[in-house]
């Protein structure tokens, strides 16, 4: 069963271009390259949305996919003990509105 990691955030207006800083940071980190996170195992694929019209501006959707449940946890575990929780995540949590950060866990649902 696919599962989807979704992260959903509001951008302070004021650290809009220190968000496209961090972003390089980001895909050097985690070495994205073609729509693919290459440093950890277990992502399917990732996509970042950014809103367009209506609701928050400078809101953002994150998804990671996963082939289960069991992936997502080793990555994410993964992650959170590697350097990303030391240096990256403070700078990104300085960026957002903290009352709009959400992680989720969805799955896919066949009709």
């Amino acid at each position: 069963m696919t599962v989807f990691g979704v992260e959903i955030y509001v951008i302070k207006p004021e650290k809009q271009a220190e968000f496209k800083a961090y972003k390089k940071k980001w895909e050097k980190f985690f070495e994205y390259k073609e729509g693919h996170i290459q440093r950890f195992e277990g992502v399917k694929s990732y996509k970042l949305f950014a809103q367009m019209l209506g609701g928050n501006v400078g809101g953002y959707v994150e998804m990671w996919e996963f082939e289960n449940l069991a992936a997502l946890e080793k990555f994410f575990n993964k992650v959170m003990q590697s350097d990303y929780a030391t240096k990256l995540s403070p700078e990104f949590m300085n960026l957002i509105v903290p009352a709009t950060y959400s992680m989720n866990v969805w799955n896919s649902v066949e009709v």
